[in-house]
């Protein structure tokens, strides 16, 4: 993890010695996650949440980077019978480089790599009227590597609004046969201060 943050800040120092402008923000929103794979079936999404901070390094009028530190809960919930809900809980420090490109003054569409670093893993049970969770975090890589695509508006007092589809490109079950992998829609209100 110290050398994807090291990377980031030399990123960062690049960026602004070449940057018109910097800016600083913060951003929260709604998750809307799952996950998929060859042998992954009967889950419905998990609805949770994302929150963190950003900087916007504006390279010109038309383009710049965003990279982030977000946390991010994600996971999927899973039905095995009617009385019966499990909800695997997904726990992740996110750190995605995005890449924003102006198609008009406000409006931008985004592309960018992003690497995840598990925070907890946990599979919680609801049986009727009883529940009970257990921590499963040996059972997940530790790191996930994914694509975030999507599109944002900035509005001149800092307020600004996105949507994206977080794209996992790795296994994140250890020991499993079958590829595990994450899927995560996210909406975002953020502020540039």
């Amino acid at each position: 993890m110290k050398k994807v943050l090291l990377a980031v800040a030399i990123l960062a120092a690049g960026l602004t010695a070449n940057a018109q402008e910097v800016n600083f923000g913060a951003k929260a929103g709604v998750n809307f996650a799952n996950v998929s794979g060859e042998d992954v079936e009967d889950n419905i999404t998990r609805t949770s949440f994302n929150v963190g901070a950003v900087v916007e390094f504006e390279i010109s009028d038309k383009f710049s980077i965003q990279p982030e530190l977000i946390y991010s809960a994600q996971g999927a919930k899973l039905e095995e019978e009617s009385d019966v809900d499990l909800t695997l809980k997904l726990d992740y420090l996110n750190v995605p480089v995005i890449a924003k490109f102006y198609a008009a003054e406000s409006f931008s569409l985004e592309f960018g790599p992003q690497v995840g670093f598990l925070l907890s893993a946990k599979a919680k049970a609801k049986i009727g009227g009883d529940s009970g969770e257990t921590d499963i975090k040996d059972e997940f890589e530790t790191v996930d590597f994914g694509l975030n695509f999507g599109a944002g508006y900035k509005l001149d007092s800092g307020l600004n609004f996105s949507a994206r589809y977080n794209l996992g490109l790795s296994n994140v079950a250890k020991e499993s046969e079958s590829s595990v992998k994450n899927s995560v829609f996210q909406i975002s209100v953020g502020y540039f201060f």
